[in-house]
């Protein structure tokens, strides 16, 4: 087990951002057996920084840009599961689909690092 507890860095109002708000689709069946999705909407904090930053990519029909950033929080974010959707994070008045979760909660009060790929595409 690690010894390094980063509880500290991660709630640094230097660091930290107050301001994010989670997504959360929860599917379920009803009586007809059709899908219905309910929306839980969360506010979190965690830190926030540019993973591959805006990309550009050209093809033959066109072009379109794309924006991918990393979050580390304490907060369970979660990838597509049995019966939720990927959770979207909100962020600088733009919206993320959260594409990878890493767990590490061995570090101090433990945390997870998010991988978030912008919506919509633009281009």
């Amino acid at each position: 087990m690690p010894f390094l507890d980063v509880s500290d860095v991660l709630t640094d109002p230097d660091f930290c951002d107050n301001t994010l708000v989670c997504e959360r689709n929860t599917i379920t069946t009803d009586n007809s057996g059709r899908g219905v999705t309910s929306t839980e909407v969360t506010r979190f904090s965690g830190v926030v920084t540019s993973d591959k930053g805006e990309l550009l990519q050209r093809g033959a029909v066109g072009e379109r840009a794309t924006d991918n950033i990393t979050i580390i929080t304490r907060f369970r974010l979660l990838d597509a599961k049995l019966a939720t959707t990927a959770d979207i994070v909100q962020w600088n008045g733009l919206r993320y689909t959260v594409t990878k979760v890493n767990a590490y909660s061995t570090y101090g009060l433990g945390f997870v690092e998010v991988g978030a790929e912008m919506i919509p595409l633009s281009g």
